[in-house]
C-alpha cells in the first residue's frame, strides 16, 4: 500500500495517535505524518504510507496555513488556551485594525522565534515540556522562521464587558513556526499580554481542508475494501510542472544523472510511463535529481 492521505485531524488527538490509528486500521507499519499538529489544533495532516514516506522531509519543508484567533489581554502558560493565566491586562479600550494590521506586517517575513517551554522541542536529550513539567529551568533554543503573510480576517470583536479583543486571523509560515509563539509576539509589539484561543491548519503542502477526509470516513472505505482516500504520490505535487521521459531519458534519470531539457521551470514531476519517477529542480541550464522515486508503482 503506497500513497498520500490528506487526513483531517480532529481537536484531542495528537498527530502520533493518528498515525497509530491508521497502522491498525490499514494493517501498515511504514505511515509517517509530515507536520506536527498539537492535541488543541484540528485540519490537515497530509500522512504517507509505504513508499510514500520518501516524501516526508520534501513535504514537511513546504508552507503551511492556518486561520484561527487570538485574545489581547491575557497570557497562559502554554501560550494557548489550554494553559494557565499567568498575566492580565483589562483593556479599556480596543487596539483600532490599523495598529494590528501593523504589528502583524512587523512580523511578516523572516522573524525570530523562542520555542515555548510547553512543546515537544528537545534540549539536551529531553523535549521542553518535560523541563516545564518538572518545574526546571533550561535555556531555550532561539530560531528563525519565516512568515509569508499574517493577516486579519475580519473586524477585531472588542469585549468591554472582560477588557478582552478577539482577533480572527490568517497565517501562512514555514516549517517550525509557532502560531501560539506569533500570537505572543504580537502581543508584545501591542504591549499587552495574548495568547492563541483557536488554530486550524487549512493547508499542508498542496491539499486543502475540503481535501481531507477523517480517521472514521477511512475505516469505513478500507472495511467494504474501497480505498480512494489514498492518493498517488503525484498528487503532493500539483504545483510542479510535469514531464514525461522518454526512454533514454528515462535510463539517465534511473542512474540519477542530470538532464538538459528545453522548458523553464523551476521544478519537473518527471513521469514514465504515467508512473511519478523523480522530481528535478533547476540548476543553470540542467535539472538535477531533488528526489528519487524509482520504485513507487502508482
Amino acid at each position: 500500500m503506497n500513497g498520500i492521505i490528506p487526513l483531517y485531524k480532529p481537536k484531542g488527538i495528537t498527530s502520533a495517535d493518528c498515525v497509530y490509528r491508521l497502522r491498525k486500521i490499514l494493517h501498515e507499519r511504514k505511515i509517517g505524518h509530515t507536520g506536527t499538529l498539537d492535541p488543541d489544533v484540528d485540519g490537515v495532516l497530509v500522512i504517507c504510507v509505504g513508499q510514500a514516506t520518501k516524501l516526508v522531509n520534501h513535504l514537511m519543508q513546504s508552507p503551511k496555513t492556518y486561520q484561527g484567533q487570538i485574545t489581547l489581554g491575557q497570557a497562559t502558560t502554554t501560550e494557548d488556551a489550554s494553559g494557565d493565566v499567568v498575566a492580565q491586562e483589562i483593556l479599556k479600550e480596543p487596539f483600532t485594525t490599523e495598529q494590528i494590521v501593523k504589528a502583524m506586517k512587523a512580523l511578516t517575513g523572516k522573524i525570530k522565534q523562542t520555542p515555548p517551554l510547553y512543546s515537544a522541542v528537545r534540549v539536551n536529550g529531553k523535549r521542553l515540556y518535560e523541563y516545564a513539567r518538572a518545574h526546571e529551568s533550561v535555556e531555550r533554543p532561539t530560531r528563525e522562521v519565516n512568515i509569508y503573510h499574517f493577516e486579519v480576517l475580519n473586524t477585531p470583536t472588542f469585549l468591554a464587558d472582560v477588557g478582552k479583543q478577539i482577533i480572527e486571523f490568517e497565517v501562512q509560515c514555514s516549517k517550525g513556526t509557532y502560531i501560539r509563539t506569533l500570537a505572543v509576539q504580537l502581543g508584545e509589539l501591542l504591549q499587552v499580554p495574548a495568547h492563541m484561543n483557536q488554530l486550524t491548519r487549512t493547508i499542508g503542502g498542496t491539499f486543502t481542508l475540503k481535501d481531507t477526509v477523517t480517521l472514521e470516513q477511512i475505516e469505513k472505505s478500507f472495511n467494504a475494501g474501497e480505498n480512494s482516500f489514498l492518493l498517488s504520490l503525484s498528487a503532493a505535487f500539483k504545483q510542479s510542472k510535469r514531464y514525461d521521459l522518454s526512454n533514454e531519458q528515462w535510463r539517465y534519470v534511473q542512474n540519477g544523472r542530470s538532464l538538459k531539457l528545453t522548458v523553464s521551470d523551476s521544478q519537473l514531476a518527471l513521469f514514465y510511463k504515467g508512473v511519478l519517477k523523480a522530481i528535478y529542480q533547476q540548476q543553470n541550464e540542467l535539472y538535477v535529481p531533488q528526489l528519487m522515486l524509482l520504485k513507487n508503482d502508482r
